[in-house]
């Protein structure tokens, strides 16, 4: 199948609050078969630009693009993409590794530049991320968000009438694998941290030492989660907890493969299960069983450290649903959400059972 992606990303300031935005179009481009934005804390335009091009690339994966258009008003991007300017920002380059990953998963890429009059529908889903941005980062900083009352700061879910001191879920993804480089499904494996995955856990540990106030260090119990878990609680001065819920999703006779070749062995499959979170993998197990233990770790935590502040350290299926339940949303969510490796999410539980998401895919620390 032939699409068209068009990608945009920007921050406000440069580097500042930034965001991306991107769509996948039918080859005629009539039809949008998928669309993605997201907020990422403080970033370069740059930066922002390449993950607005990697999670558009992403989303043509899913839908089974075999040849992709992909047209961007960066000219930056189109140029490094296309092999003719050099990558000169090491700030760039995993990026761009990333971004080269998934495009060989496609049989046919090319890359153009447009006007930015013609990206309007991606520029304006990056807008709109830069804003949540930067309202996330007023939040952060304590300072009132757009309208609100400066005499009264309201906790996050204050207007739904949430009562009582929330459990705060710091949700840290492990660091890069041989597997994550590849793009390939990474499960139940265990493979180690390259020295990539090393240097963001430091990053992310660093990060999160200097902030503080948190109360427990809990892990999947795979190495490359244990080992990200690791550092943060040196930086903590806390010892870690292993939880067995928060393994990753077992991907069955999927493992070590790329969404094409996964796709090829089981096609009627493979598109089933894209559709149909109850459908596991061969010899795997559904994204409703990864729900089912989920839900069952954030009840223990809640349970054992009400009102506190806890890092979950773990993988993406886990991760995102545990914002799922804080969203309280279908599980469409799951195939919508992105979240970099060693990128912070923070969810909020309250014990009258309202929650809040305080925060998706921060990475400005890496």
């Amino acid at each position: 199948m032939k699409v068209i992606v068009e990608a945009d990303g920007g921050s406000r300031g440069n580097p500042g609050p930034a965001g991306y935005g991107s769509v996948v179009w039918t080859f005629d481009r009539e039809n949008v078969l998928a669309e993605s934005k997201q907020a990422i804390g403080h970033a370069t335009n740059n930066v922002a630009e390449y993950r607005g091009l990697i999670a558009g690339l992403e989303e043509a994966a899913r839908v089974g693009a075999t040849e992709v258009d992909v047209r961007m008003d960066s000219k930056l991007v189109v140029e490094q993409m296309s092999g003719r300017w050099k990558v000169k920002h090491p700030d760039l380059k995993e990026l761009i590794e990333q971004a080269k990953a998934v495009a060989t998963t496609f049989d046919r890429i090319s890359y153009a530049w447009i006007p930015r009059a013609e990206n309007s529908h991606a520029d304006r889903l990056a807008n709109e991320a830069m804003d949540a941005a930067a309202e996330l980062e007023k939040s952060e900083a304590g300072e009132p968000k757009t309208g609100a009352s400066t005499e009264a700061p309201v906790s996050p879910a204050g207007w739904t009438g949430a009562r009582g001191t929330p459990t705060r879920f710091l949700l840290l993804r492990h660091g890069q694998t041989e597997l994550s480089t590849q793009r390939r499904y990474s499960g139940r494996g265990n493979p180690a941290l390259t020295d990539v995955g090393q240097q963001q856990a430091e990053a992310a540990a660093q990060y999160l030492g200097q902030r503080g106030g948190i109360a427990a260090v809990i892990t999947s119990p795979l190495q490359r989660a244990y080992d990200t878990a690791a550092k943060a609680a040196k930086a903590l001065g806390l010892d870690v907890t292993v939880d067995n819920d928060l393994i990753e999703t077992d991907f069955g006779a999927w493992e070590g493969l790329t969404f094409s070749e996964a796709a090829e062995r089981d096609p009627k499959l493979h598109r089933s299960w894209l559709r149909d979170t109850s459908i596991p993998p061969p010899g795997g197990e559904s994204f409703d069983s990864v729900a089912e233990r989920v839900a069952r770790v954030r009840a223990r935590i809640i349970t054992e450290h009400a009102g506190e502040t806890v890092l979950v350290v773990s993988h993406v299926t886990p991760i995102k649903t545990l914002l799922r339940l804080a969203l309280d949303t279908g599980p469409g969510i799951l195939y919508r959400l992105h979240l970099d490796l060693a990128s912070l999410s923070i969810a909020e539980f309250y014990p009258d059972g309202a929650a809040s998401v305080r925060l998706v895919n921060e990475t400005s620390y890496l």
